[in-house]
């Protein structure tokens, strides 16, 4: 089983601060069950900045003070070798394949995952697997059908553009493509009578009160637009007479945000008490799945590919109403653990190619287009109306569905299992990356990060090689080299190279190779420090002689 190096920036893994999204939520969760499932081995960070690996150790060592921790440089290939696989939280499989030609493409394998995977950026990183070093033992997760089939959209899109721009048809490698889903911690959704009993009483919740709840982000563009929930709600008020508290559990992204929620609540949804609650507030976030007795989501836009939230719904035993939509489709089974609501969209056309005209030319931005294309999808209002009703005047339906999603979230989305996916997938790419066998060179580098003196070969005259000849230049030795100290700080010669290479120069002119010999370093080094001491006027160079031809 390989030992996962885990690509780590704060941002993808910590669940404080505010504007918490989906994806670090997941990361957070995804790094606890690394954690617990470590097997007494270290966790791996992947990062090359040191304040990112000390964030690293520090967030393992609240999740478990005794689980051993490490720290891995990119450039570190001979452990990235040693341990087989690299995990990015992330669809962008390209950067981290093509620095991994420097060690080899069967040096170690890539995981990646989706998120979000309709920003510009997101959709260019999945294009480029087409041209990435991508090798068959890489994998790119699926959370969910639709990212799945989204990814072989966007793939088959960029192998037509391709045919045309190179003129034929090509048959890249793609990664591996299984579908596994986010998991949750089970556990932290679990709650007692007297639990869900002090939950109601902090929200002002009536014993005769249903409480329905919405968790995410409070954005009409970033998750799910408001006004059908309000007014599904509102139509199920006047149909049962029950009165109904709707939660809202998330974060404003700023206070507009928030004036325009509560004020087109209060006329969109009036017979519905509208009970607000900060995401920023860690107890009364999880606090709410206790006290609620239905979730609600009518998810309609396309930047998420999973939903996160449905399934902590079922870890908390409630039945949900959701949207048939995304990552709903594969995590709530309709009439078994709630109900799914049918959901519009227009089909592809020129509606759809003017969006994404707007949005690739900047005259409009991401939120907007998210905007723009979230207010075209629609619900069944007849058919959620119905099932919101059903929900709220059948408590033993509402204990039914919520007790069926629960043993589905601890079967299926549990980390523990959802980890163990993971283990299996990493198990079968190292198989893959073992059994390989090499047909052939591969690159040793990306194109865009060559050898700069290759490259750049034609702006110089001359080129330093190992033959190229070497004498003490117009200035004196380290004496002067010292007085340009901080002229050239980040990159001084070592006090022991210099001295070994004018020692050696004292006896008269040499090569490069020799004077590398002498002290004792590789070639290609000498070939940089000679350039930078001729740079400082400590050296001089000439070309080497050659012998006059024979006779």
């Amino acid at each position: 089983m390989p030992t996962p190096a885990i690509l780590f920036e704060p941002d993808g893994y910590v669940v404080t601060g505010p504007k918490i999204m989906g994806r670090q939520s997941a990361g957070n969760g995804f790094l606890r069950a690394a954690v617990q499932g470590r097997r007494d081995r270290p966790l791996w960070g992947y990062t090359p900045r040191r304040p990112s690996a000390e964030a690293f150790g520090d967030l393992v060592k609240q999740m478990d003070p005794e689980a051993p921790v490490g720290w891995v440089l990119p450039h570190q290939f001979a452990r990235m070798r040693q341990l087989g696989l690299l995990y990015t939280p992330g669809p962008g499989l390209e950067a981290a394949s093509q620095l991994r030609l420097r060690a080899g493409i069967d040096a170690y394998a890539v995981c990646g995952l989706t998120h979000t995977i309709a920003s510009a950026r997101a959709m260019e990183e999945i294009a480029g697997l087409l041209t990435a070093p991508i090798a068959p033992w890489d994998a790119l997760i699926c959370t969910s059908r639709v990212a799945r089939d989204t990814i072989d959209a966007i793939v088959g899109e960029q192998a037509h553009y391709l045919a045309w721009r190179l003129g034929a048809s090509i048959t890249p490698v793609l990664p591996m493509l299984p579908v596994i889903p986010l998991g949750v911690h089970c556990a932290d959704f679990d709650a007692t009578t007297q639990d869900r009993a002090a939950a109601r009483a902090a929200l002002g919740l009536s014993a005769d009160e249903i409480a329905v709840l919405f968790a995410g982000r409070l954005s009409p563009a970033g998750k799910a637009h408001p006004f059908a929930m309000w007014r599904g709600l509102q139509a199920c008020a006047e149909r049962t007479g029950k009165k109904i508290a709707f939660v809202q559990a998330g974060q404003f992204f700023n206070p507009a945000a928030e004036a325009m929620y509560r004020q087109s609540a209060a006329w969109i949804c009036p017979d519905v008490r509208q009970v607000f609650v900060d995401g920023q507030d860690s107890a009364a976030y999880r606090s709410v799945w206790g006290a609620s007795d239905i979730f609600l989501s009518l998810a309609d836009s396309v930047q998420e590919t999973f939903g996160l939230t449905p399934v902590e719904a079922m870890a908390a035993g409630l039945p949900c109403v959701v949207s048939d939509w995304n990552g709903y489709k594969d995590t709530v089974r309709d009439s078994l653990d709630g109900f799914r609501i049918p959901t519009w969209s227009p089909g592809s056309g020129e509606a759809g190619a003017e969006m994404a005209r707007d949005y690739e030319s900047d005259v409009t931005t991401y939120d907007f287009y998210m905007s723009r294309l979230s207010t075209t999808v629609s619900m069944d209002f007849q058919v959620l109306t119905d099932r919101l009703s059903e929900l709220v005047t059948n408590p033993d339906l509402r204990r039914r569905l919520g007790d069926s999603g629960r043993r589905r979230a601890q079967d299926v989305y549990d980390w523990r299992v959802v980890y163990g996916q993971y283990e299996a997938l990493w198990a079968e790419q190292t198989a893959v990356r073992q059994a390989h066998v090499a047909s052939g060179p591969t690159p040793t580098a990306s194109p865009s990060h060559a050898d700069p003196f290759e490259i750049f070969a034609t702006y110089p005259t001359h080129h330093i090689t190992e033959a190229t000849r070497v004498s003490v230049g117009p200035d004196p030795g380290a004496e002067w080299h010292d007085r340009l100290a901080d002229l050239f700080a980040l990159w001084r010669t070592p006090e022991t190279l210099l001295a070994g290479a004018l020692a050696h120069l004292d006896q008269g002119e040499t090569s490069v190779g020799d004077l590398a010999r002498a002290a004792s370093c590789a070639p290609s080094m000498m070939i940089v420090v000679v350039g930078r001491l001729t740079k400082m006027g400590l050296l001089r160079l000439s070309a080497p002689t050659t012998s006059p031809p024979a006779g």
